[in-house]
């Protein structure tokens, strides 16, 4: 059983996971295109479109929009309860913690830097002149990159997988949370609900020390 008292990796999503809100749809608003961008993310996350599909078609809504927005909704989005405080408490207890997104770098970068986090990885949309080109640049964060990351940063830091804890809400999250040493729906849809080994249904990310021996 994953235990508290060795030494253990995290491994998370960010949108409506570590924070509150889906930071492609506080794009979307800001772009004046919300409601558009919010459709399409919620039929991704429940597993009715294919990810990296659905990706490129709400970037391509976001052209145009100045870089300068990165700040601005960093600004905006809202650490979930409970997150900060099951990070310093993993760190207390020997272990790394990590978020692997299908979200951007941009904006996921400062969000590490707040939550002290120790590895990230994100999409990174393309820039042109100060201003998005409407594309992603880089491979796509799909949840088969999720799923390696979880494997490459337990063997970077020499932790066995039943070590591990991966903690998501959206399809694309599933195959690293069935791969983890203790998999958790973290107020998920229900397609992940429903295949995920652990739940949680309060937004208050200290539960997931319940499932930790």
């Amino acid at each position: 059983m994953t235990t508290l008292k060795q030494p253990g990796l995290l491994v998370m999503d960010v949108d409506s996971t570590l924070i509150n809100e889906e930071v492609i749809d506080e794009l979307g608003t800001a772009a004046g295109v919300g409601q558009r961008i919010a459709e399409v993310t919620a039929k991704a996350m429940n597993g009715e479109l294919d990810f990296a599909q659905a990706l490129a078609e709400r970037v391509a809504l976001l052209k145009g929009l100045p870089v300068s927005i990165f700040d601005q909704v960093h600004q905006s989005v809202h650490f979930t309860n409970g997150a900060l405080e099951l990070i310093q408490t993993l760190h207390e207890h020997g272990w790394k913690v990590g978020v692997v997104s299908g979200g951007f770098h941009e904006v996921v970068d400062l969000l590490v830097a707040d939550a002290h986090l120790d590895f990230a990885l994100a999409n990174r949309l393309e820039q042109e002149h100060g201003v998005l080109t409407g594309r992603t640049t880089g491979p796509v964060v799909t949840k088969q990159i999720k799923l390696n990351s979880l494997h490459e940063w337990a063997q970077e830091c020499g932790v066995p997988m039943q070590q591990t804890v991966a903690v998501g809400d959206g399809a694309n999250d599933l195959p690293m949370i069935h791969a983890a040493g203790c998999g958790i729906a973290f107020c998920a849809k229900p397609t992940v609900r429903a295949q995920a080994p652990h739940r949680i249904e309060e937004r208050n990310l200290m539960r997931v020390l319940d499932f930790l021996d």
